[in-house]
C-alpha cells in the first residue's frame, strides 16, 4: 500500500471514529469523500484530481444529508420546549384555579408555579406541560379526543 493511499484510508478511519463520538452523520459524509479520493488514488489519478473529487463527493453527500430527514432532525430545538431534553413536557396536570393566568399546583410531590401559554383558556382544568421556563411550567389546555 502506497503512502498516498494509506493517507486516505487512515483519514477515513479517523473520521469514522470521530463520527462515532459525535453522532451527527456529517463526518460520515466527509468520510465518503475521502473514500472517493482513495479510489481515485487506486486508479492512478493525480493528487489534484483526488482532492477535487474528495471535496465534490463530500460536499454532495453533506448537501444530500442536510436535505434528508436525518439532516433536519439534527437541527437544534429550544430545550425549554423539546420533549427529548425535558421529559416533563407532555405530562398532564390539573389546575384548580387561576389568578391572572398564573397558579400553583402539585406536580411530582412539590408545589410548582404554573403559567398559561399564550392564547390558552383558564377553564379547562386539565392541562399539558408545553414548556419549562426555569422553575415555572407553561401549560396548554389538554385537547379532548373527538367522539364519533
Amino acid at each position: 500500500m502506497r503512502s498516498g493511499e494509506l493517507f486516505w484510508w487512515i483519514a477515513v478511519g479517523v473520521l469514522v471514529v470521530a463520527e462515532l463520538m459525535t453522532g451527527t452523520f456529517y463526518l460520515l459524509m466527509i468520510a465518503l469523500g475521502f473514500i472517493a479520493g482513495a479510489l481515485a488514488h487506486l486508479f492512478g489519478v493525480s493528487l489534484e484530481v483526488q482532492l477535487a473529487l474528495a471535496a465534490v463527493v463530500a460536499l454532495a453527500a453533506v448537501i444530500l444529508l442536510r436535505r434528508s430527514r436525518f439532516g433536519r432532525r439534527a437541527q437544534r430545538r429550544d430545550a425549554s420546549v423539546n420533549p427529548d431534553v425535558n421529559l416533563d413536557i407532555g405530562t398532564t396536570l390539573t389546575v384548580e384555579a387561576w389568578q391572572d393566568r398564573h397558579a400553583r399546583t402539585q406536580y411530582r410531590g412539590a408545589d410548582w408555579d404554573v403559567e398559561l401559554a399564550p392564547g390558552e383558556r383558564e377553564d379547562a382544568r386539565v392541562y399539558v406541560i408545553a414548556a419549562v421556563r426555569g422553575s415555572c411550567l407553561i401549560l396548554a389546555a389538554k385537547k379532548q379526543p373527538a367522539h364519533a
